[in-house]
């Protein structure tokens, strides 16, 4: 059993609530461990960090990096791969594309590079997990999971109107043993099928979902519901309704109340927190005061924020209708796509312009989210990638929020307007580095209710990166010294050493086996393929690890 010492290095830890403290730090086999209690002791390797910073390798809670419509996006932007950068094959590793949305090798390589050692694609259909496992066992170095859609699910529904809370648990349940996923994810409520089903939309909770007869709020409070009592480590991630509409807030508003009492996480919601007219652009508008003061005041509420950069990118969506609103007002390429009783998705590229009024606010009202959550614990670092930008602009958002001046001269250069319908001119707040290694690290592993990541504790992974000291702090977020994954060196100086497979996390969260006669009767009635074929046996999986449960008695 081999041992490293990091030894010299400034750390920030702040679930053991280490800031910026001198330590050594102690790993063999992949984990933390006590330092030895024998000064005379010597480990096998030392990593001298003397005068360097370190933390927790990153943790992206929120990206698209994986299944059919990231495949899709690639082949949508040809243009793009052909004027990014690639990523060069070496001795240790595979060649791939970058762009708006990287290949699968540059994905992991790219994400280690920047000090990311776990990341987690946030929209799957059940039907497609198959191909989602396949692409992230592509995905080198990075330990990464999916969450699995299911506010469109036809048997969520139809189990919501005939009122069999038990059996819609067992199907939740059910469903992510089948899939290997890790969480429930509801992205536009009934939305999403009204497309499917007449073009429409559900823009408010209560609206009617034809057919089922049942209302986005049903399917929220309905799913948290039986998230909660199967006690998943992560709560229902949900994507509200009404995404990207001027005064959408409201709607954001009461799908946060919807939730009554069960824990929820609101995903990209720099996208759910606008006001204004929809039939008048003038008045597109900042509501994040009003909605982050109702986050301060709700503990069982997270978020992570959906940062739009100015950029070209790829809006990828499981939000049909949302894709097609796109391709309707900005006159680009669309793609949709609708999966049998599940979901549905929307391809649209995109480019953020810092002369656009809308865009400069959707930038703006990103940043307040950050600023105005007054606990760091409780706001995750995102860009929703790629649909706000890319996972590679973290370290810009790092030093934005650091640096107010840098706010300032962004403000200045954008429409004057934005600083009219939004409060970030007025707001001082600076970041420490605690605060970005809770956002980052720490807040989104405790959300995603991953005891070994997102800390440098006794028993957790050995995933930490490195970081040299730099005035410029987009600069030295850029490019870590060094990053491990499971105490290997797999980045060395921005060159990466390794091609290591990293592990699947996922759930299996237990249920009543006698519901799945009913699930399958409803199955074979109506799906094209055979219930057999649809669950990915544990045996077709490689590295992985379950993450436990703790179901309510």
């Amino acid at each position: 059993m081999s041992t490293l010492r990091i030894s010299g290095g400034t750390v920030y830890d702040p679930r053991n609530g280490i800031d910026g403290e001198v330590r050594e730090l102690w790993i063999r086999d992949g984990k933390i461990i006590d330092p030895p209690d024998d000064p005379d002791v010597r480990p096998d390797r030392t990593l001298d960090a003397t005068g360097l910073v370190i933390m927790p390798g990153g943790v992206d809670m929120h990206c698209h990096i994986a299944g059919p419509k990231v495949n899709t996006a690639r082949k949508m932007m040809p243009d793009d791969k052909r004027v990014a950068p690639p990523v060069r094959r070496t001795a240790l590793t595979r060649s791939g594309s970058t762009g708006a949305v990287p290949s699968t090798f540059a994905t992991g390589y790219l994400y280690a590079g920047l000090g990311y050692t776990t990341a987690f694609d946030a929209a799957i259909p059940p039907l497609t997990a198959r191909h989602a496992h396949e692409e992230l066992d592509d995905t080198p170095i990075i330990d990464k999971g999916f969450y699995v859609l299911m506010g469109n699910n036809h048997y969520v529904m139809k189990k919501l109107q005939a009122g069999e809370p038990q059996l819609l648990k067992a199907y939740v349940a059910w469903l992510l043993n089948a899939t290997k996923g890790y969480a429930a994810k509801l992205v536009n409520p009934g939305g999403v099928e009204v497309w499917k089903a007449t073009g429409g939309n559900a823009t408010g909770i209560d609206d009617n979902v034809e057919h089922f007869d049942v209302s986005p709020r049903q399917i929220i409070s309905g799913v948290s519901q039986a998230v909660t009592e199967l006690g998943l480590p992560h709560p229902v991630h949900i994507h509200c309704n009404n995404l990207g509409m001027p005064g959408n807030w409201t709607t954001t508003l009461e799908t946060m109340k919807s939730l009554d009492g069960h824990r929820g996480h609101l995903t990209h919601v720099q996208f759910h927190s606008y006001g204004g007219n929809v039939d008048d652009q003038s008045t597109f508008c900042s509501q994040v005061p009003e909605l982050a003061d109702y986050i301060n005041q709700h503990q069982d509420l997270t978020v992570d924020v959906g940062q739009v950069m100015f950029s070209e990118t790829t809006s990828m969506t499981g939000d049909g209708p949302l894709g097609y609103f796109l391709h309707k007002v900005t006159g680009r390429k669309w793609f949709s796509a609708d999966t049998e009783m599940e979901a549905g998705c929307g391809i649209v590229p995109i480019t953020y312009k810092s002369k656009s009024t809308v865009h400069a606010l959707q930038w703006a009202i990103g940043l307040e989210w950050y600023l105005l959550v007054n606990d760091p614990w409780r706001i995750a670092m995102s860009t929703d990638h790629p649909n706000g930008g890319s996972f590679l602009a973290y370290p810009e958002i790092i030093a934005l929020l650091m640096d107010r001046s840098r706010r300032e001269e962004v403000l200045n250069r954008v429409p004057a307007a934005v600083r009219d319908r939004c409060t970030l001119g007025d707001l001082d707040r600076e970041y420490t580095l605690n605060e970005i290694a809770i956002i980052t690290r720490a807040a989104p592993a405790r959300m995603l209710g991953l005891d070994h990541k997102g800390h440098l504790g006794v028993g957790a992974d050995a995933d930490i990166t490195i970081y040299s000291r730099n005035d410029d702090i987009q600069r030295m977020f850029e490019i870590p010294r060094y990053v491990l994954h499971k105490g290997n060196v797999v980045v060395d100086d921005g060159e990466v050493r390794s091609n290591e497979k990293g592990t699947l996390l996922h759930v299996a969260p237990q249920y009543d086996v006698a519901a799945v006669p009913d699930i399958q009767e409803w199955f074979e009635q109506f799906y094209t393929i055979r219930f057999r074929n649809y669950p990915v046996d544990e045996s077709y999986l490689h590295d992985h690890r379950i993450v436990p449960t703790n179901p309510m008695q």
